[in-house]
């Protein structure tokens, strides 16, 4: 199971996930959580075609075709998940035996080394978490 945001993190995670599966034959599962935003004080202003779902969806359909150029053999399968990125990969990670995270996504924290969301799966999901470091645009 591959945790997508889109990022650059997430798309060498994915890249990392890819060789692994082919070697294992192994099946693929994207998974991308989104919300609705919120905020305090001030409310943020939304377009009137504003659709963090069909971004969602955008974001998986481009992360499989990626995959599948890479490794047409897999068999990959995607979920759009509404809620907080973090609960919805460790609440996935029940029907893994591996979550493949990148290390930076598209959080307000984007430079830590670590990210909210993959240190919080590293905790509470219920299989292997794999927290790739490194970069789509020089591989491994």
């Amino acid at each position: 199971m591959v945790g997508i945001d889109g990022s650059t993190s997430a798309l060498a995670a994915l890249d990392w996930a890819g060789d692994y599966a082919e070697r294992t034959g192994a099946p693929v599962k994207l998974v991308a959580a989104w919300d609705w935003p919120t905020s305090y004080g001030w409310a943020l202003p939304l377009t009137d075609d504003y659709n963090p779902s069909a971004d969602a969806e955008r974001i998986l359909t481009a992360a499989a075709s990626r995959l599948l150029e890479r490794h047409a053999g897999l068999s990959v399968e995607s979920e759009t998940v509404q809620g907080h990125p973090a609960q919805v990969l460790v609440d996935a990670s029940r029907t893994a035996t591996l979550l493949v995270v990148g290390s930076r996504g598209h959080g307000q924290f984007a430079g830590m080394l670590i990210g909210s969301v993959s240190e919080h799966c590293a905790a509470q999901a219920h299989c292997p978490v794999l927290v790739f470091h490194g970069d789509a645009a020089h591989g491994r």
